[in-house]
C-alpha cells in the first residue's frame, strides 16, 4: 500500500469512527452544557398525549405510495428518545402516550378520561374540525396543544387561540416559498390545476394568496375533474388539458395525490412543474444534509427503516420545543412552558441552519421551507433579497398584520 493509501485509509477510518460515536459525542457535550443547571435540577416526569385521528390520512390509489402506519408517531418517539438521553442529566423522564379514534366523538371520549380534569401536553395529528372540539376541551383547563399534522391556514389567522401552537408549516408557508423561488427567477405567469378535494381548493387558494402577495400572474386555472385511470392515457390527456396562454410555470393542487403524479414533462409547453408534485415545498425531506440534517436523518432511518417525512419532523419539532422549554424552567407545567416556548427567550436549533421560534401572533413555528424534487434538494427559501424589518423567515406564511388571531391565554 503506498503512502497516499494508507493516508487515505487513516482517513476513513477516522471518519467512519467519529460517525459511529457521533451520538455519544453529542450525550457528552450536552452534558458539559448542562452542567450549570444540574445543581437547581429536579426530578419531573413529562409525559406527552399523541392524539390521532385514524381516519385523518388520505387513501393513496399507488401501493407503493401508502402512507406508514407510524407517520408522525415516528417523529414523536425518536424526540422522546433524544430528549431522555439529555434528559438524564437534569433526571427528567419523558413519555409519549396515544389516543387514537376515528372521530371526534371517540377521540373526545378517550381524552376525558386521560385528562382527568388535569392540564397536559398534547400533540395531535387531525383535521381542522376535531382540532377545534379538542382545542375547546384541553385549553379549558390549562393544557398547552402542540399541531403537527394540519397545514390549514385558517388554524394560523382566524380560528387560532391562545394554548395553540403549530411546528407543521401552513399551507401560506409552502406556496409563499414556492412564489420567492419562481419571483426570483422570473417566472411569472403561472397556470394553475387544482383538484376538487377540500385540500385540493385549500391548497390551490393559497397559491392564489402567494401570487397576489409576491406580484405573480395566474394566467390560466383549471379544474382536474375527471376520474380518467391516467396510468395508460397520460400522454394523450395531460397535454391536451394544459392547452392554454403562454406561461412559465405549472403549479398543481392535488393533495389527495390523484392527478399529479401525470403531469410534470406532459404539459403542452415544455414548462416546469410545482406544487404538491414535481418542484414541492415541504416542512422536511431526506435530501436535506447541511446543519448536522444527516446524522438526524440517519439516526431515524435506522431506527424506523423508512425516510423522515414532513409531519414525523413536525412531530420531533414539537417534542423537542417541549424538551427545551422543560430543561429552561425546570418545570412540567403547561402553561409555564406555554409562556417559555412563546417568548424570545426559546429558540430550537432544528437541523436547517437557523434558530426557530415561535410566531407570538398565531403560534406558527418560523423556519426555512425546503424546495425539493423526489431525488434531492433544489432550494431552500426565504429567497436572498427578501426581507423583513424582524426576521425574513416572517416573509415565509402569515406576518403580524395578517393575522386576526388573539392569542392571549
Amino acid at each position: 500500500m503506498n503512502i497516499k493509501k494508507r493516508k487515505d485509509y487513516k482517513f476513513y477510518t477516522r471518519l467512519t469512527w467519529f460517525s459511529q460515536h457521533v451520538h455519544v459525542l453529542f450525550v457528552f457535550i450536552v452534558g458539559v452544557i448542562l452542567l450549570p443547571a444540574l445543581a437547581n435540577a429536579k426530578a419531573l416526569n413529562i409525559d406527552v398525549i399523541y392524539v390521532q385521528q385514524s381516519s385523518n390520512q388520505a387513501a393513496q390509489p399507488l401501493l407503493l405510495k401508502k402512507t406508514p402506519d407510524n407517520l408522525t408517531t415516528a417523529g414523536a418517539e425518536l424526540a422522546i428518545e433524544d430528549s431522555n438521553t439529555t434528559g438524564r442529566f437534569l433526571k427528567h423522564q419523558y413519555g409519549l402516550w396515544g389516543i387514537t379514534g376515528a372521530n371526534s366523538e371517540e377521540i373526545l371520549t378517550a381524552l376525558k378520561q386521560r385528562l382527568n380534569g388535569q392540564p397536559a401536553i398534547l400533540l395531535t395529528d387531525l383535521p381542522t374540525t376535531t382540532l377545534k372540539v379538542v382545542a375547546d376541551l384541553a385549553l379549558a383547563n390549562g393544557s398547552v396543544i402542540i399541531n403537527a399534522g394540519e397545514a390549514d391556514n385558517n388554524l394560523r389567522v382566524s380560528q387560532c387561540r391562545g394554548g395553540l401552537l403549530h411546528t407543521l408549516a401552513s399551507r401560506a408557508m409552502l406556496t409563499d416559498a414556492m412564489a420567492q423561488f419562481f419571483m426570483a427567477r422570473r417566472w411569472r405567469e403561472w397556470f394553475v390545476i387544482s383538484g376538487e378535494s377540500i385540500a385540493d381548493k385549500a391548497f390551490a387558494e393559497s397559491i392564489s394568496r402567494s401570487a397576489k402577495r409576491f406580484g405573480a400572474k395566474i394566467a390560466e386555472q383549471k379544474t382536474w375533474s375527471f376520474d380518467t385511470d391516467l396510468r395508460r392515457s397520460a400522454q394523450r390527456e395531460v397535454p391536451l388539458f394544459t392547452q392554454g396562454d403562454d406561461y412559465d410555470v405549472v403549479l398543481v393542487a392535488d393533495e389527495s395525490d390523484l392527478f399529479g403524479n401525470y403531469i410534470p414533462n406532459n404539459t403542452w409547453l415544455p414548462r416546469p412543474v410545482a406544487g404538491t408534485h414535481g418542484l414541492t415545498p415541504t416542512t422536511w425531506h431526506w435530501a436535506l444534509e447541511q446543519w448536522g440534517a444527516t446524522q438526524l436523518q440517519n439516526r431515524f432511518y435506522e431506527k424506523f427503516g423508512r425516510e423522515m417525512l414532513d409531519k414525523d419532523y413536525a412531530a420531533w419539532l414539537a417534542v423537542r420545543s417541549i424538551s427545551e422549554a422543560v430543561t429552561r424552567t425546570q418545570t412540567n407545567n403547561p402553561k409555564v412552558l406555554y409562556s417559555y416556548l412563546m417568548s424570545n427567550d426559546f429558540e430550537l436549533a432544528a437541523f436547517k441552519g437557523r434558530k426557530l421560534n415561535f410566531r407570538p401572533w398565531n403560534g406558527q413555528l418560523r423556519q426555512p421551507i425546503p424546495l425539493v424534487h423526489p431525488k434531492g434538494l433544489t432550494s431552500l427559501s426565504p429567497q436572498e433579497g427578501y426581507l423583513h424589518p424582524s426576521t425574513d423567515l416572517d416573509t415565509l406564511g402569515f406576518d403580524k398584520p395578517e393575522s386576526r388571531c388573539d392569542m392571549a391565554y
